[in-house]
């Protein structure tokens, strides 16, 4: 595994952990809101799966989490983050392209399709696809809540990871709860697998059903037993359907 750094359209610095194989496709790995490149390990054993799978993995920090320079959270922000991503893995000379979303990841990584960009196929774990109704209110706590409407912002502190403080812009808010899936989906060109929990606490799995009916005709969703949020128990599952499922479209 080898360091890398690029850098946004901002000139702000990302990190990222870059698994080598021997060949032109890539996995770009998009973490969840307020998570990181590791995701507490997850991201670390699925890059390192996929690689011994013989694909190169590209695991990376949005701005403002992990590793990556300071910034404030916003969807607009992550999407160009994970354009620079791609450009970086074109510019050294990886020629197909797919999408590993979790979470917050999963909108971030249909929000930067275009045909043009190589992208041949994504796997979105848990993704968010849908607009989420007051959201701030069921999301943050009435401190949080409180910062928000005085500051702009709300300042989180992490228990773990490398990361102690992250930035959670107000404009996140206005952007998780505006989101279009029809008009989302819509675009997408290519087959697309969605690996959801039946017991997922934070994105609605009737949001993932939802979604498919959007998405080409070779798409798929699985639906995970007793899975919630985190896949915390089902993760060796969810390698294995992802690999696959790579080898099939990468």
């Amino acid at each position: 595994m080898e360091k890398v750094n690029f850098e946004n359209s901002r000139n702000l610095n990302l990190v990222g952990n870059l698994y080598l194989a021997d060949n032109e496709s890539i996995v770009i790995m998009a973490h969840g809101f307020t998570g990181d490149k590791s995701e507490w390990g997850r991201f670390d054993k699925t890059a390192e799966a996929l690689n011994k799978a013989g694909y190169n993995v590209l695991a990376f920090d949005f701005s403002g989490s992990g590793e990556s320079d300071n910034d404030s959270l916003t969807v607009d922000k992550e999407v160009d983050d994970l354009n620079c991503a791609i450009k970086f893995v074109l510019d050294r000379g990886f020629k197909k392209i797919a999408l590993l979303g979790l979470s917050l990841g999963g909108l971030i990584s249909l929000k930067v399709y275009s045909p043009e960009k190589n992208i041949k196929t994504m796997v979105l774990w848990a993704p968010v696809t849908s607009k989420k109704d007051n959201y701030s209110k069921k999301k943050f706590t009435p401190a949080e809540l409180k910062e928000l409407k005085e500051k702009g912002y709300i300042t989180k502190i992490m228990e773990a990871g490398v990361r102690k403080k992250i930035i959670i812009d107000k404009q996140i808010v206005k952007d998780m709860e505006s989101i279009n899936q029809k008009e989302l989906l819509s675009k997408i060109k290519l087959p697309v697998l969605i690996i959801h929990g039946d017991k997922d606490e934070s994105v609605p799995l009737e949001d993932s059903k939802n979604a498919i009916k959007y998405l080409p005709p070779e798409s798929k969703l699985e639906i995970i037993k007793g899975a919630t949020h985190d896949f915390t128990e089902q993760l060796d599952t969810i390698i294995d359907l992802t690999t696959n499922w790579f080898k099939l479209y990468l």
